[in-house]
C-alpha cells in the first residue's frame, strides 16, 4: 500500500470518528460510561486518593509540570548546541559512564520539548478549554492529575533513552511510548466523557482538541493495519501524522480560545478555524523531523530508509503543499483575534498574549521553510539537510513551545484561581526566551549554511567561520534557559502567592465562552459575531456600583 492508500485509508477513519462525536457520541452507552468513569477512578484503586478532585486540579497538575519541563528541554538543547562546537565540553562525565553527544542531547532536548514541555502544557490547557466550551465539568479531576504523572514520568524515560537506548535488553524509548499511550488514552476516554456531557453546542476549538488527542493513536493503527508502518514511507507517514495531528491541532484549539479569552475578542473567524481542522486532517504537515527513524526508535521496530515510489512523491509533495492552506488560515485567524478590537496593543503585558502573537507570526515563514526541506528530502535531492536539525528546533521554540505557553499562562488564572506573582517578570521571560531562540537559532542557521557551502565547494582547508557562528549561537540561544527558568518560577510562585482572580478588573469584552457582559461601548457585529450570528444574544450591562444589573434581550 503506498502512500496515498494509507492517507486514504486514515481519512476515512477521521470521518467516522468526526461523525460519530458529532452525532453526540452514541458509542458512549451509559453502561459504556459508567465502565469509563470505574476505569478512570474507581480501578485505580488507593491511587485515586492521593489526586485532588477540586475543579481544575488536573489541568493546574498538567500546565504546571509543563512549565518545569521547560527547563531540562531549554537546557539540554542548548548543551547540544553547544558540543556541535566543543565535543569534548562534558568529557568529566565519562567517569559516571556517559558519553553524550550533540545528536544525542539534542535528540533528548526535542522530545523533552515537544513531549514533556509542549505536550503537557497543550493537555493542561485542553482539560479547561473543553468543559469550559461545553458548560460542564471535567470527567474525572482525579484521573487528569494522576495521569500527569504518568505522562512525566514517560518524559524521564525519554531522556534516559535518548543517551541510552537499551538497558538490560529492554528499549527503553518502547517504554516511554507505553507508558505515554498509557496516559493519553486515560486523558482521550476522559475528554469524550466531558464532551458527552456537554449543555451546549462546542465550539471549533474544542473539537480540533479533541480530534488531535484521537489522531495521535489512530494514524499508528492505520499505519500498522494498512501494513506499512515497517517500511520507510509509513515510519516518515507515522511522524507527520504526529505533528500535523496531535500537536498541530491541539496548538490551534487552545491557542485560538487563548487568544479570544486573553484579549476579550470574539474568536475573528469560524470558518477558518473549519479551514484549519479540515486541512490539518486532509493534509501532511511539513514541519518537524524528516526523518522517519525516530518513529521507529519510539515504537520498537527497526528503522527503514525512505525509498517512495514515483507516485508517493507526487502525492506526499502535493499535500504537502496544501498544508499551507490550514497554517496560513490559523496564523491569519490568531492574528486578527487579538487585534480586532486593539486589546493587545491597549494590554501588551497581559501574560500569554505575546507569547501568542510570536508563534501564529513565526508559523508561516517556518512552515514554509519545512516544506522545501521536507520535499527535498522526500524526492532524495538532500540538498538541504543540514539545516534540518536546527529548523526542528526552530519550530519547537519559536512556534511550538510560544504557543502551547502562551494559551496555558492565559488560562492559568481560571484554572489555578491566581494570576501569575508578576506581570513583570512574565515580560522579561518572553523577551529572554523568544530574543535567545530566534537570534542563537538564526545564527546557527548561518552556521548550517555555511557549512553546506564549503562542502559543495570542496574547500579542502580548515574553516573556522561555521565554528565561530555555531559559538555565537549557542551563547545566544542560553537566554532561552534564563526565559524558561523565569516562566517557572513565575507559574509556581503565582499558584501559591499570586493574586487572587477576583481582585482585577475583567476584560471589556469576552471570548468565545464566556458570557457577554457589556462594560463599555461595544458594536451590533461584535456581538453578532461573539454567539454565531444569532438575534437571540442576551447583552448583561454591567457598572462599578453594587446593584445588579437587568439583562436586556436584542
Amino acid at each position: 500500500m503506498g502512500l496515498f492508500s494509507a492517507m486514504l485509508v486514515f481519512w476515512a477513519s477521521m470521518l467516522v470518528i468526526f461523525v460519530m462525536l458529532n452525532r453526540g457520541i452514541w458509542v458512549f452507552t451509559d453502561v459504556s460510561k459508567s465502565m469509563s468513569m470505574f476505569m478512570l477512578e474507581k480501578a485505580l484503586g488507593p491511587a485515586a486518593d492521593f489526586a485532588e478532585g477540586r475543579k481544575g486540579s488536573g489541568a493546574k497538575a498538567w500546565i504546571i509540570q509543563g512549565a518545569l519541563w521547560l527547563i531540562p528541554a531549554s537546557t539540554l538543547t542548548f548543551c547540544g548546541l553547544w558540543l556541535s562546537h566543543d565535543p569534548v565540553a562534558l568529557h568529566s562525565l565519562s567517569s559516571w559512564g556517559l558519553n553524550p553527544t550533540s545528536s544525542s542531547l539534542i535528540m533528548a532536548g526535542n522530545l523533552t520539548t515537544f513531549y514533556g514541555s509542549v505536550g503537557m502544557l497543550m493537555i493542561g490547557a485542553a482539560l479547561h478549554i473543553v468543559p469550559s466550551l461545553g458548560a460542564t465539568s471535567l470527567a474525572s479531576e482525579k484521573n487528569a492529575s494522576l495521569m500527569s504523572f504518568v505522562w512525566t514520568l514517560s518524559v524521564l524515560v525519554l531522556i534516559i533513552g535518548s543517551n541510552n537506548p537499551e538497558v538490560f535488553g529492554i528499549k527503553l524509548l518502547l517504554v516511554a511510548t507505553a507508558l505515554h499511550t498509557l496516559s493519553l488514552m486515560a486523558v482521550i476516554v476522559n475528554m469524550l466523557l466531558t464532551a458527552a456531557s456537554r449543555t451546549r453546542k462546542m465550539a471549533l476549538p474544542a473539537w480540533l482538541i479533541i480530534i488531535g488527542l484521537i489522531s495521535d493513536p489512530l494514524s499508528i493503527v492505520v499505519l500498522a493495519v494498512a501494513g506499512v508502518l515497517d517500511s520507510g514511507t509509513g515510519q516518515w507517514l507515522a511522524v507527520r501524522f504526529a505533528v500535523g495531528g496531535f500537536f498541530f491541532m491541539q496548538a490551534a484549539g487552545i491557542s485560538l480560545f487563548a487568544a479570544s479569552r486573553g484579549t476579550g475578542n470574539p474568536l475573528w473567524s469560524r470558518s477558518l478555524a473549519a479551514v484549519t481542522m479540515l486541512g490539518a486532517i486532509l493534509t501532511i504537515n511539513p514541519m518537524g523531523y524528516t526523518d522517519g527513524s525516530i518513529a521507529a526508535d519510539l515504537l520498537g521496530i527497526d528503522p527503514a530508509s525512505l525509498e517512495p515510489t514515483r507516485n508517493d512523491i507526487i502525492a506526499g509533495s502535493f499535500l504537502m503543499a496544501l498544508a499551507a492552506i490550514p497554517i496560513i488560515a490559523l496564523s491569519a485567524n490568531i492574528l486578527a483575534t487579538m487585534r480586532g478590537d486593539d486589546v493587545f496593543m491597549e494590554n501588551p503585558d497581559y501574560p500569554g498574549m505575546p507569547e501568542i502573537n510570536l508563534g501564529a507570526f513565526m508559523l508561516l515563514p517556518l512552515g514554509i521553510g519545512a516544506l522545501f526541506v521536507q520535499t527535498d528530502h522526500l524526492t532524495g535531492t538532500n540538498e538541504l539537510g543540514g539545516i534540518s536539525s536546527t529548523l526542528v528546533i526552530m519550530v519547537a521554540w519559536l512556534v511550538m513551545v510560544p504557543l502551547a505557553l502562551g494559551s496555558s499562562l492565559s488560562i492559568f488564572p481560571e484554572a489555578s484561581g491566581r494570576n501569575v506573582l508578576s506581570v513583570s517578570r512574565s515580560r522579561w521571560a518572553y523577551w529572554a526566551m523568544a530574543g535567545g531562540a530566534f537570534s542563537g537559532l538564526i545564527i546557527t542557521m548561518m552556521s548550517d549554511f555555511a557549512d553546506m557551502s564549503l562542502a559543495e565547494a570542496a574547500v579542502e582547508s580548515e574553516t573556522t567561520i561555521g565554528n565561530r557562528l555555531r559559538v555565537l549561537g549557542s551563547v545566544l540561544f542560553y537566554g532561552t534557559v534564563i526565559g524558561a527558568v523565569l516562566h517557572c518560577l513565575n507559574m509556581i510562585s503565582g499558584s501559591f502567592r499570586g493574586s487572587l482572580i477576583g481582585e482585577l478588573s475583567t476584560p471589556s469584552s469576552t471570548s468565545i465562552s464566556s458570557p457577554f457582559k457589556l462594560t463599555e461601548e461595544t458594536t451590533v457585529r461584535k456581538i453578532l459575531a461573539q454567539r454565531e450570528g444569532k438575534l437571540d444574544t442576551v447583552v448583561v450591562p454591567e457598572s462599578n456600583s453594587e446593584s445588579p444589573g437587568k439583562p436586556t434581550e436584542l
